[in-house]
């Protein structure tokens, strides 16, 4: 399986911050707020990525993340010219998706939950059809929601519904087969010229091959795309790094315990770093072996 990152738009919604940086640059609580979808992707055992932004900000993650060599993992760039809709990444990304399966993660949300890794690798080993991810919301018509029957298999897809049959939102984070990309190129872009990620989900809905995982009560899902969201996703960051003295979305040691690296470059990685408290976390693991 390969993976993309959608890491382009405006972050309109976080003006004057975004007015000369990208969004996904942007600090969660010790780290790039990219570093948290990235981890997805590699916490599922994928190794092959794709940056996807916009011409004006595509730099500053090669500047970032480089060729992903470090790390023990590929990533490349593609560039969305203009906001024209979530579903464009499959369209973007065809050549590095090529005939296998794909998951998209978009750039500004945040994953975090107990048992993630093992639920990942088990989803992504052996994809046929579409796999969502589901999050209980007290506001559920602001959100697409997902409706299941008893099995989890998908019924019925709402987007902002006024009286919404569940109280599952669909997050930000999608796993298909190949069939993504040709069912793409058949759709018809949405009255506001979006070829949306919605539209795709219900071409699976339609055929029976949509599946919706419930994260189930003790799991985070978190959007960083306002003011308020992204304090409150580094104040739940900071909360945790502190009380259980681990890292979220620590790449590094992600590629660590994943077998991407091995211990001397984890330690090398942080050594980098210098004497901040991440670099010292890297190498105290690497040291530990565990």
């Amino acid at each position: 399986m390969k993976g993309i990152v959608l890491a382009g738009g405006n972050g309109t919604r976080l003006h004057p911050l975004t007015r000369a940086v990208s969004k996904q640059i942007l600090p969660v609580y010790d780290k790039p707020m990219i570093y948290y979808p990235l981890s997805v992707l590699m916490l599922g055992g994928i190794r092959e990525i794709q940056v996807i932004s916009t011409p004006d900000h595509v730099g500053l993650y090669r500047a970032l993340l480089g060729d992903g060599s470090q790390l023990g993992i590929e990533i490349s760039y593609a560039i969305q010219q203009r906001a024209n809709g979530i579903a464009e990444a499959f369209l973007i990304g065809a050549d590095h998706i090529g005939d296998g399966s794909v998951a998209l993660v978009l750039g500004d949300n945040v994953f975090h939950g107990p048992g993630f890794p093992t639920l990942l690798q088990g989803l992504t080993a052996d994809m046929d059809g579409c796999v969502l991810f589901g999050y209980a919301v007290k506001d559920p018509e602001r959100y697409g929601v997902g409706t299941t029957d008893t099995t989890g298999r998908l019924i019925s897809i709402e987007e902002k519904p006024s009286a919404p049959r569940s109280n599952l939102a669909i997050t930000g984070l999608y796993l298909y087969d190949n069939d993504v990309v040709d069912i793409t190129k058949n759709l018809t872009p949405s009255p506001r010229g979006e070829l949306e990620i919605t539209d795709v989900n219900r071409v699976y809905l339609d055929q029976g091959r949509a599946r919706l995982v419930d994260l189930g009560r003790g799991f985070a899902w978190l959007d960083t795309g306002t003011h308020d969201s992204l304090l409150q996703a580094s104040q739940y960051v900071q909360v945790l790094e502190h009380r259980q003295g681990v890292r979220i979305a620590c790449l590094e040691e992600i590629a660590f315990r994943m077998g991407f690296i091995d211990a001397a470059a984890c330690y090398a990685l942080g050594a980098q770093l210098g004497h901040t408290g991440y670099g010292e976390y890297l190498m105290t693991i690497a040291s530990q072996g565990n």
